[in-house]
C-alpha cells in the first residue's frame, strides 16, 4: 500500500518542522512548500532535508497552488504558513492580510478546483479571541481581535469554514493557544527571554528588554500542538477545535522559571520598556480543550515549568557551541 503523501505549507517554521518530524514517524510522503527567497533558512528542517521533498510556490500566488497541489497530489494539507508575528501586523497591516487572510482561500480554491477529497487543516490562532468575552475560550466563544494579524486569522479561520459548508470540503481549523519550544523564532516573547537568560548566564549580555510583564497566556510545546492537528484530519467529520493547556501564565512568571533555572535574579536584568507595548493588547487568553480531549484523545505531556527549562537548556547549548537538533 502506498504510503500516504502530505504537504505542509510554513515547513521551516517552528511547527512545520515538527508536524513533519511526526508524520514521517507515522510513514508519510512529506512535501513541503517554501517561497523563493534570495536566503534560504532551513535550519529548523536542516535534519529532514534527506527525507522531505520541497517545492516553491507562494501564498500570494494562486497559479502556484493550483501547479504544486496538481504535482504533489496530497492526501492531506496543512496550512501553516502566514505572517504570524503579531507587532510586525501593525507595521505591515496589508501584507499580514495577503498572507493570513488572502492566502487562506488561495489555497482553499486551489483544493476546490485541483481535487476537492484533499484534507485541510487551517492554522488559527487564540489572538483571534482577543479582548475576551468569556473565561476560558472554547470553540463557541465570540471572537474580538485586536490586531491586524488575529482579524486576519479570523477570515482565515470563517472562509475554511465557509468552503467546507459550501463545497463539502474536509477542512478544519485548530484554534491553537500559544506553543513554544527551543525551535521558536527569537522575536517571540518566550525564546526571547530564554536566549537572553543563556547568554547573560554566559557573560554574553547584562539585560533584556520586555514588554507588558502582566499578560497572561496559556502556553504550551509545539510537539505536542502537532500531533493535534493531524489527528483532526483523521476524524470521520471536519470539526474546528481549540488546542490549548487550560493552565494559563504571565509573561513575569516565564522570565522568574528561566532566570530562577540558571540561578539569577531576573529582577537585576529585565528591564520594561513602554515601546514594547501593543497598540492594543490582549491581556489575558486561557483555553478549554475539552472538546480535542473527549473527542481526539489529545492531551499535553509537557508542562510549562518543563517547556521553558528545555528552552533554556536549547539556547545554553547553542551559546556554547554544542548545537544539535533541538527537542
Amino acid at each position: 500500500m502506498a504510503a500516504r503523501r502530505a504537504l505542509i505549507t510554513g515547513i521551516t517554521g517552528q511547527d512545520g518542522s515538527y508536524l513533519a518530524e511526526f508524520l514521517l514517524q507515522q510513514g508519510y510522503e512529506v512535501h513541503g512548500m517554501v517561497r523563493r527567497s534570495s536566503t534560504e533558512n532551513f535550519e529548523r528542517i536542516e535534519h529532514l532535508r534527506d527525507r522531505v521533498q520541497l517545492h516553491q510556490a507562494d501564498l500570494l500566488d494562486q497559479l502556484s497552488l493550483i501547479q504544486l497541489l496538481r504535482q504533489v497530489r496530497p492526501h492531506e494539507l496543512y496550512n501553516l504558513a502566514a505572517q504570524s508575528f503579531v507587532p510586525t501586523s501593525w507595521a505591515q497591516p496589508l501584507l499580514t492580510g495577503e498572507f493570513t487572510a488572502l492566502g487562506v482561500t488561495r489555497l482553499l480554491e486551489a483544493v476546490r478546483l485541483v481535487d476537492p477529497e484533499i484534507r485541510f487543516f487551517q492554522a488559527s490562532s487564540s489572538e483571534m479571541f482577543g479582548a475576551v468575552d468569556e473565561v476560558p475560550q472554547n470553540e463557541n466563544t465570540p471572537f474580538r481581535p485586536r490586531s491586524p494579524y488575529a482579524v486576519a486569522k479570523v477570515y482565515g479561520h470563517f472562509i475554511t469554514i465557509n468552503y467546507r459548508e459550501s463545497y463539502g470540503l474536509f477542512a478544519c481549523s485548530g484554534i491553537s493557544f500559544n506553543h513554544e519550544s527551543p525551535r521558536r523564532g527569537k522575536e517571540f516573547v518566550t525564546r526571547k527571554v530564554t536566549d537572553a537568560v543563556a547568554r547573560i548566564k554566559l557573560g554574553l549580555a547584562d539585560h533584556v528588554r520586555l514588554g507588558n510583564l502582566q499578560a497572561r497566556r496559556d502556553w504550551g510545546y509545539a510537539g505536542d500542538y502537532v500531533r493535534a492537528f493531524w489527528l483532526m484530519l483523521q476524524q470521520d467529520q471536519p470539526e474546528d477545535f481549540v488546542i490549548a493547556t487550560g493552565v494559563q501564565h504571565s509573561v513575569q512568571e516565564l522570565v522568574e522559571i528561566a532566570f530562577d533555572y540558571v540561578g539569577l535574579d531576573w529582577r537585576r536584568y529585565v528591564r520594561v520598556d513602554p515601546a514594547l507595548f501593543r497598540p492594543a493588547e490582549v491581556n489575558s487568553l486561557l483555553g478549554d480543550a475539552s472538546k480535542a480531549r473527549e473527542k481526539l484523545g489529545w492531551e499535553p505531556t509537557v508542562s510549562f515549568e518543563e517547556l521553558i527549562r528545555m528552552m533554556v537548556d536549547a539556547d545554553l547549548q547553542r551559546y556554547r557551541g554544542q548545537s544539535s537538533p533541538a527537542s
